[in-house]
């Protein structure tokens, strides 16, 4: 089991703009980096001083992989276009070599929920593209920032009513069956405990249960007169 520490090596599969960014990105914290794609005019998207592997072939071949560094590898994300291309490739990276970290970005939302169950992460775009739109046009919509792999909590944003304001955020959570995990409030992040009051223009970051997520929010919308 390979733990990411101060310095480590990361191969990534596919070079369009996500993977050339996160290759660009994993260079600039000081770690290695070798990226894979099979077409080599998208290794232009990579900077001129990209001081990383390039590496061209199939991101599921075993020797393409061999000769990424994927043996002594920490980390490895699988970001190609291809939905298929990227789960294989991750299994591959976590069964065949065993690689600790892994992660596989899916396009397609009942997909990337299938593979989470079978325990590999996944960054479903079309999902949280979805979610972070309709959050912003419509805000009383329950629109979580994370689930758990099997989908049963959730993680939200929530904007509490102002009869709230002036109580203790465990009121809240008590009321609307929740958990407050972090707290906005101008700007900054502030983990709650037993004495944090709910302020005007608070952001309350809570994990809730699925089935019950609509209700909580609703209650936190009303208030603590009609919870």
């Amino acid at each position: 089991m390979r733990l990411l520490s101060c310095l480590v090596h990361v191969v990534i599969l596919g070079c369009g703009r996500v993977g050339s960014a996160l290759a660009r990105g994993v260079e600039l914290l000081g770690h290695s980096v070798a990226v894979i794609d099979q077409n080599v005019a998208a290794f232009g998207r990579l900077p001129a001083d990209f001081t990383g592997q390039r590496v061209t072939g199939m991101g599921f071949d075993r020797d393409t992989l061999i000769e990424a560094g994927i043996e002594r590898s920490a980390a490895f994300a699988a970001v190609s276009s291809g939905d298929n291309s990227n789960i294989i490739a991750a299994r591959v990276a976590r069964e065949m070599f065993g690689v600790e970290r892994v992660v596989a970005r899916i396009y397609d939302p009942r997909r990337a929920e299938v593979y989470e169950r079978l325990g590999i992460p996944t960054v479903a775009t079309v999902r949280w593209t979805r979610d972070q739109i309709l959050g912003r046009l419509l805000p009383e919509a329950v629109t979580p920032v994370w689930s758990d792999p099997s989908g049963s909590v959730l993680l939200t944003a929530v904007n509490p009513a102002p009869g709230w304001v002036g109580r203790r955020v465990r009121e809240l959570e008590e009321a609307a069956g929740v958990r407050v995990v972090c707290v906005t409030r101008f700007g900054d992040g502030i983990l709650p405990d037993g004495r944090t009051l709910v302020q005007d223009g608070d952001v309350l970051h809570v994990a809730v249960v699925k089935a019950r997520a609509a209700e909580a929010d609703a209650i936190a919308r009303r208030g603590p007169e009609e919870g």
